[in-house]
C-alpha cells in the first residue's frame, strides 16, 4: 500500500517514514501543505497521514481542499493540537481519525489498518478470498487448511495489493506502485521474483498470471 506522510518536523518525519517502510508500506514524505495537494493531484495513495501545523498551507486547509475536490482518500490527522475544537474540526472536516503526538508507532499502524478496513468495507481484521488469508498485523499468510507462513515486507505488500482487489488484474506498474516509494530503485524483475517467492511458500495456485496483462488472485465465492 502507498502512503503519503505530510509532516514538516524532520525528526518526526524521518522516524515515521522509516517505520512505515519497515511495516511494508510504500511511503512518500512531503513537508508542506501546497506540495501535499500537488502530490495528491497526480499520484494515487491508499492513505494520508497529515500534520496540521504545516508551512505553506495549514493541515486543516489541506483537508478542506481535498474534500472540496471530491478526493476521498483515507486520511488520519497526526498532530500535537489536542484542543477539542481542533479535533472536532478535523473529524467533521473529513478526517477518518485523529492521533495526538507523541504517539506509539504500533498504535498508529493499528489505526491505519482500522481505517483501511473501514474504507474497504471489511470488518474482519484479515484479508482473504477463500483460498488464502493475510493478516496485516502479523504479516502472515495462511492457505486454507494450512499453517500461517511469515512473509517478507515486499511479499506481504504484493499479496496485500492483490487481495484488496480479488478478481482484478494488476499490471506490473500497478504492483510496483504499491511496493516502492520515491527514490527506491525498482529492479526489472522484482515483481516476478516476489510472485515466485510467494508461490514457493504458499503454492502455485495462490497467484494467477494473465499473460501479457498482469497478475491476480481469484475472487472468493
Amino acid at each position: 500500500m502507498r502512503v503519503l506522510l505530510v509532516e514538516d518536523d524532520p525528526m518526526i518525519g524521518e522516524a515515521v517514514h522509516d517505520a512505515l517502510k519497515d511495516a511494508a508500506f510504500a511511503a512518500d514524505w512531503v513537508r508542506d501543505g501546497h506540495l501535499a495537494l500537488d502530490t495528491l493531484a497526480v499520484q494515487r495513495y491508499d492513505l494520508v497521514l497529515l500534520d496540521l501545523g504545516l508551512p505553506g498551507q495549514d493541515g486543516l486547509q489541506v483537508l478542506a481542499s481535498l474534500r472540496a475536490r471530491k478526493d476521498t482518500v483515507p486520511l488520519i490527522i497526526i498532530t500535537a493540537r489536542d484542543a477539542l475544537d481542533a479535533r472536532l474540526r478535523g473529524l467533521d472536516g473529513g478526517a477518518d481519525d485523529y492521533v495526538l503526538k507523541p504517539f506509539e508507532m504500533a498504535e498508529l499502524l493499528a489505526r491505519m489498518r482500522a481505517v483501511l478496513r473501514r474504507k474497504g468495507g471489511q470488518a474482519a481484521p484479515v484479508l482473504g478470498n477463500g483460498i488464502v488469508t493475510l493478516d496485516p498485523a502479523t504479516r502472515e499468510a495462511t492457505m486454507a487448511g494450512g499453517q500461517p507462513v511469515p512473509l517478507s515486507q515486499r511479499e506481504f505488500a504484493l499479496l496485500q495489493a492483490l487481495l484488496l482487489r480479488p478478481g482484478a488484474i494488476l499490471s506490473r506498474g500497478e504492483l510496483e506502485d504499491r511496493l516502492y516509494g520515491w527514490g527506491e530503485e525498482v529492479q526489472s524483475n522484482a515483481v516476478e521474483y516476489l510472485i515466485h517467492a510467494l508461490r514457493r511458500k504458499l503454492g502455485a495456485e495462490v497467484i494467477r498470471n494473465v499473460r501479457g496483462v498482469g497478475w491476480m488472485v481469484a475472487k472468493g465465492a
